[in-house]
């Protein structure tokens, strides 16, 4: 194995329309990523919601680090290393809990929902030095947007608000589509793991030429079951019209559109019509919906937010968010080779109970174990992981329609949907952090 390149040869594997096959292969490259990238920058680690009260707390992951999210009792949210200043055991072994104290399983030092080290049994075998660690090593840094937590391992760099920059809207639009202005997260999560490069989820998402042909068993059978039962858009299941949506044709996958940021952020529009999967649905519980908008934000107001029509929304490195499904993944990276995709679904406080099950049934059409989509895209995430490491070309085209983005927003670019710049937007973020 060849070392790591210095920051010229970090520059050298990523050019303007290709990047080399050692970004998704090289274990010392994935090494410098966990320092770089998930060690500097603000990483997704939970929203506040799933700790409402004082003493609740989650575990969660900053990189590969072992975390965990608490709720002080002074009303704030911490972010701790999950690790004893004892012996380095895990102090937080479930999912999720509640205690007054965090209390090791190993030796019985107890923590502070702040990280404060309360004290240890027989404290006179300790020297006091001992007795005066620091506790549960804190995040550098945690800052909040709209109840999404953000932490960071490196005491300097941007505001969270600084380094979001406009892809806040996204964060913005999920939680104002709630009538109270409010989320809560909601139904447990799904979790999937795969032997590939945690980049190759984040590319695939906003990927618009592959869902044609990587999910044309979906789309066909989708197509087949609505022409031999006879039903139209308007009596077709959810599940149905969703899978039949990746069908669409490149001209039509154009119209979706591309939107990138520099550091790495990005989104698509939305796809999904007709049907029970339509936006601008107004039956039943959907008109109630609209209602519920008109009442809290006046109707400009439910109109704007409305309207906001977008599909995947990328916030750089690790976070997936679908705002009219209220859903977001996260995307833990394990090894070179290996990445974790957790995926959850919120409630928006003060909409119609239907609204949250039919949440519940998009993560579950795209992303529980049952899903043809999601084994789809497993499927070719490993098959690429195998590609890459073998012998064959060294470097991946990421050249279509390069140069022919336009500006968007302050400092965005935009583009037809089959572009890849999207890829080559977060590439260039990570040749950029790579290399600082």
């Amino acid at each position: 194995m060849t070392a790591a390149p210095d920051a010229g040869g970090i520059d050298a594997l990523v050019g303007p329309d290709r990047v080399h096959r050692r970004v998704y292969t090289d274990p010392e490259l994935f090494e410098r990523e966990m320092e770089r990238i998930f060690g500097r920058l603000w990483i997704f680690v939970g929203h506040d919601s799933q700790v409402p009260n004082p003493g609740d707390w989650v575990r969660t992951r900053i990189g590969r680090e072992d975390a965990v999210m608490t709720r002080h009792e002074d009303g704030g949210v911490r972010v701790l290393l999950n690790r004893c200043a004892h012996r380095g055991m895990a102090v937080c072994m479930g999912r999720s809990g509640s205690a007054r104290r965090l209390v090791c399983p190993y030796h019985g030092w107890a923590y502070a929902t702040d990280g404060r080290l309360l004290g240890a049994p027989h404290p006179k075998g300790y020297d006091d030095e001992a007795r005066g660690r620091p506790g549960m090593p804190p995040a550098a840094r945690v800052a909040a947007h709209r109840g999404f937590v953000f932490a960071s391992l490196a005491e300097a760099g941007p505001t969270l608000a600084e380094y979001l920059g406009e892809i806040a809207d996204a964060l913005d639009n999920m939680a104002d589509r709630s009538p109270e202005g409010a989320l809560r997260l909601d139904g447990g999560c799904l979790r999937q793991t795969f032997r590939g490069n945690w980049k190759l989820h984040m590319e695939n998402a906003v990927d618009l030429i592959h869902p044609g042909f990587v999910h044309e068993s979906s789309v066909a059978a989708a197509r087949a079951h609505m022409a031999e039962s006879g039903q139209d858009e308007a009596g077709a299941d959810q599940a149905v019209l969703m899978f039949r949506a990746n069908g669409l044709s490149p001209e039509k996958w154009d119209r979706v559109g591309i939107h990138a940021y520099p550091e790495g952020h990005v989104f698509m529009g939305g796809f999904y019509r007709g049907g029970a999967i339509d936006p601008d649905r107004r039956d039943g519980p959907f008109g109630r919906y609209r209602e519920r908008m008109a009442e809290a934000y006046g109707e400009d107001g439910a109109a704007r937010i409305l309207g906001r029509e977008t599909f995947n929304n990328l916030v750089y490195p690790n976070l997936s968010l679908n705002t009219r499904f209220q859903q977001v993944r996260v995307v833990h990276p394990v090894a070179v080779d290996r990445t974790d995709v957790h995926s959850y679904v919120f409630r928006l406080e003060g909409a119609p109970e239907e609204m949250f099950h039919a949440a519940v049934k998009f993560v579950s059409t795209a992303n529980s174990p049952a899903s043809p989509v999601l084994a789809d895209d497993l499927a070719v995430f490993e098959r690429l992981q195998d590609g890459l490491a073998g012998a064959g070309g060294a470097w991946i085209d990421l050249s279509r329609r390069a140069g022919r983005d336009e500006a968007f927003g302050a400092r965005g670019r935009r583009d037809a949907g089959t572009s890849e710049l999207a890829l080559r937007a977060m590439l260039g973020a990570w040749r950029r952090y790579m290399a600082a």
